[in-house]
């Protein structure tokens, strides 16, 4: 399975949160697009339409479980797809910042 570590990861890069809605809501990465590990294959779509076409989808969740999944779901649909070693955990241990939907700090549940 193709992952990245949160340390290599830069500002812009495209970020896919497979989270659950609770958890999104206590924190998460400001530009990351959510789409549940539950509602996925129904919502694919959505992934295609705003992932980069020749970028790299960073797939992350809670500490890197569900976004294997997911990564190697759009690995074999041809998507240049890796997970985000850690996931949200190591994202926050790290520094990076976590914030609610209207912009304050937030925190990973």
């Amino acid at each position: 399975m193709p992952t990245v570590e949160v340390t290599d990861l830069k500002d812009g890069d495209f970020l896919l949160d497979v989270r659950e809605d609770d958890e999104w809501q206590a924190g998460h990465a400001e530009g990351a697009l959510h789409i549940p590990i539950s509602e996925f294959v129904a919502r694919y779509g959505e992934l295609t339409e705003a992932a980069p076409q020749d970028g790299r989808v960073n797939v992350i969740c809670r500490s890197g479980g569900r976004s294997a999944q997911v990564a190697m779901y759009l690995v074999q649909q041809g998507i240049d797809a890796v997970n985000v070693d850690g996931g949200m955990q190591v994202w926050a241990a790290t520094g990076r910042p976590v914030i609610t939907d209207d912009g304050k700090p937030g925190f990973v549940l």
